[in-house]
């Protein structure tokens, strides 16, 4: 076996901190020795500031450490980050300066130019911007890499093989979302019950611009944004996990349903071929049945890794429509960090 890294947790209280204590237990490369996270919390042992929300128990590893301010030093190699968007700039960039490697869920970052967007199937040569991070920000040794948005991952992983065999000119993307994506306790009974909430603060700009960095082109030095058009409208939903996407796109040439079929099904990725732990068997799981997928059903594929597509058929406004499906807390956030992480071992960057 190599070497075990100890983990850091930013925001280890929250559901995706949470998530991350539950994915890492076991892990074969990560060992977690540091937690963080707010005022309220510093200073009690984990069991005692963290009211665990996911199934099954929390994990006794975890359960003693005591739970410290999200500022450097912390007893560890690496640092996950699911801190607010209002502090994680702040915190993630010092804890990069003091020399830690930075894998954040975070969003205060994923849009500054020199930070990977990364989702190791599609854009893994998006590390490379790491080249020049440090020496521009003065990190030393340390560095950030980011995951997207919980509905950017889904949207931009369908739309990958897509791209790669026909070419994206346009994308429509109509989100329904869980609960969960709003954190603990969520929406408002009173908001969701027998409801639907057709904003979601600051959603769709992410869905659209992240997608583009995601699906562009690096040129050695940057990442110059994919040139299609995205189109997002998002919905908060009745669902505990699974984000939902009916996307519509316009094709560069002429392709039958069953050639997009193939696309998704037939998708080859890096992290399949590095062996990496979290990356599911299949990146994309194709279901035929009319109905499907449906969060209850399908958000558990791949360890609630593997995005699940189905309906796919003509579009009488653009060219094709389909629906596709993920698990938001894990491939739309925690299982994305800990992927990317394996990632930068399996690439020598860690």
């Amino acid at each position: 076996m190599g070497k075990k890294y100890r983990v850091g947790i930013l925001g280890a209280t929250g559901t995706v901190g949470q998530r991350f204590i539950q994915l890492l237990e076991g892990h074969p490369q990560f060992e977690v020795t540091a937690l963080a996270a707010s005022d309220r919390s510093r200073g009690k042992a984990y069991a005692e500031a963290c009211a665990w929300r996911l199934p099954g128990e929390m994990p006794g590893a975890a359960r003693g450490l005591e739970v410290r301010p999200p500022e450097p030093p912390l007893d560890c190699d690496i640092i996950f980050s699911s801190l607010p968007g209002g502090v994680a700039r702040e915190a993630e960039e010092a804890f990069a300066r003091a020399g830690y490697p930075v894998i954040s869920n975070s969003s205060a970052l994923r849009m500054d130019e020199d930070v990977p967007l990364l989702i190791p199937e599609v854009n893994h040569e998006h590390l490379a911007l790491l080249d020049a991070q440090g020496a521009a920000r003065g990190f030393g040794k340390g560095f950030v890499v980011t995951n997207p948005n919980c509905s950017t991952v889904m949207l931009a992983m369908a739309l990958a093989p897509l791209h790669a065999r026909f070419g994206v000119e346009a994308v429509v993307a109509t989100t329904m979302q869980a609960i969960s994506g709003a954190g603990y306790p969520g929406v408002a009974s009173l908001d969701i019950n027998d409801n639907v909430l057709p904003h979601i603060e600051g959603e769709e700009e992410k869905v659209e611009t992240e997608t583009q960095k995601i699906l562009g082109r690096f040129d050695g030095g940057r990442v110059e944004p994919a040139p299609f058009a995205v189109s997002a409208q998002c919905h908060r939903v009745n669902v505990s996990d699974g984000h939902l996407a009916a996307v519509r796109v316009k094709l560069a040439r002429r392709a039958e349903p069953e050639e997009l079929r193939e696309a998704f099904a037939s998708f080859r990725s890096l992290p399949r071929e590095l062996g990496l732990r979290t990356a599911p068997a299949a990146p994309f799981v194709v279901r035929d049945e009319r109905d499907r997928p449906q969060p209850r059903l399908d958000r558990d594929a791949g360890g609630g890794m593997s995005v699940t597509v189905g309906r796919i058929l003509p579009d009488k406004v653009l060219d094709y429509r389909f629906v596709a499906l993920s698990h938001n807390t894990i491939r739309g956030a925690a299982g994305a960090a800990v992927l990317n992480a394996e990632l930068l071992i399996a690439t020598g960057r860690l």
